[in-house]
């Protein structure tokens, strides 16, 4: 199977992201935004597809993949705007629309130098199940990504049962997974969730596991992720955490638990990669159609580049996922998937959308050659 023939699924999680515009590229406290009464002038507003399906989908087609989007939205005015955005892509093929559940959205609140806030609707994304999917559709791909369980009620209830049922029933089709999770406020039923169970039931059925660090440490480790916002005290977490005694292990974890490679993305600082050995790595080869020479066993810490400028780190994991599949698909080694894909997230945080940063990878190996410098940034 060449590059060119390869189809890839992306499912899970869409809405519509509403990002108002700030006047100035002055650092604000967010404490002075958010104040009952306060009229706070902005110069317009971005509106955009959010989520995985929307992110990492769009991102590989633009990155030049075949990819079927797979995520439910409401017949809605705001749906309306989701398939619009999509049809412009040639995307919008494969969307479910419910005629009882309402489209999901997100307020997105980005102040220079504030790590964003969202107001979110999770609408048909809480109704989505397995049923939603389309086998026939996916059993044609080489390649199915799911994202943002924690934002979909029926996929993290009851232990996870249909995160499990949609990823064993995948890997029956012969189909390589890939799976990226979402932040979890402890406040919330998801909070609540079972996650080192789920991730127990739901691991061994996937061979590309993709969270951020807050995420995993929040699942699957909870007093050393309560330990970090202790001692980070507002700041960002890799700012006081270690690769070594803190990363690491939770890669080491998730490949015990069934994972086949895993990225643990450490916002600007980079991400973590661990692989697992040669049998697993088989495994993915064949239904990839791929020869991943190196791979097994490999493991390190990639850092991030140095972005010409931080607008938004809206959809920044999910287009570092998008680069890091799409240049796995096309045949790039290991190191040089790494590369595109903290090349990618650094692209795309110099816009206020997901997309509009995307650069094509020919473009971003010649400033990478041309010493494109790393970011270095607080991680030890």
């Amino acid at each position: 199977m060449s590059k060119d023939e390869k189809k890839v699924v992306i499912a899970g999680h869409i809405c519509l992201d509403i990002t108002p515009v700030f006047s100035s590229d002055k650092v604000i406290k967010l404490e002075e935004v958010l104040v009952p009464g306060k009229l706070v002038f902005m110069k317009g507003v971005d509106v955009h597809t959010g989520g995985a399906v929307a992110n990492t989908g769009l991102g590989m087609k633009i990155l030049g993949v075949d990819v079927k989007l797979m995520g439910k939205i409401g017949k809605d005015s705001f749906g309306q705007l989701i398939l619009n955005i999509l049809e412009k892509y040639d995307a919008s093929e494969g969307m479910i629309i419910s005629e009882t559940s309402s489209t999901s959205y997100s307020i997105v609140l980005a102040p220079p130098g504030v790590d964003r806030v969202f107001l979110h609707n999770p609408g048909a994304n809480d109704t989505f199940t397995f049923e939603d999917l389309n086998l026939e559709i996916i059993k044609k791909a080489c390649l199915f990504h799911f994202g943002y369980p924690p934002l979909m009620k029926k996929i993290y209830d009851d232990e996870g049962k249909e995160l499990v049922k949609i990823f064993r029933r995948v890997k029956e089709l012969g189909v390589a997974t890939s799976l990226d999770m979402a932040a979890v406020d402890a406040s919330s039923e998801a909070g609540k969730a079972p996650w080192e169970t789920i991730l127990k039931n739901v691991l061994p059925f996937v061979d590309f596991f993709m969270p951020s660090i807050e995420e995993i440490g929040y699942m699957i480790d909870r007093p050393r992720y309560e330990e970090w916002i202790k001692c980070a005290k507002g700041q960002d977490i890799t700012s006081v955490i270690s690769i070594e005694k803190d990363v690491k292990p939770l890669a080491d974890k998730l490949i015990t638990l069934g994972a086949k490679v895993v990225i643990i993305k450490c916002g600007s600082a980079g991400m973590y990669y661990k692989v697992s050995d040669e049998i697993a790595m088989d495994q993915i080869v064949g239904n990839l159609g791929l020869k991943l020479k190196g791979w097994a066993e490999a493991e390190g810490f990639e850092e991030s580049y140095e972005p010409s400028k931080v607008l938004s780190a809206t959809g920044a994991g999910d287009t570092s996922i998008a680069a890091f599949l799409t240049a796995t698909l096309q045949g790039y080694t290991l190191e040089e998937c790494l590369q595109l894909s903290t090349a990618t997230g650094a692209s795309c945080v110099t816009t206020y959308d997901a997309l509009s940063g995307l650069v094509p990878f020919d473009k971003l190996l010649e400033k990478i050659h041309k010493g494109w410098k790393k970011q270095h940034l607080g991680i030890r």
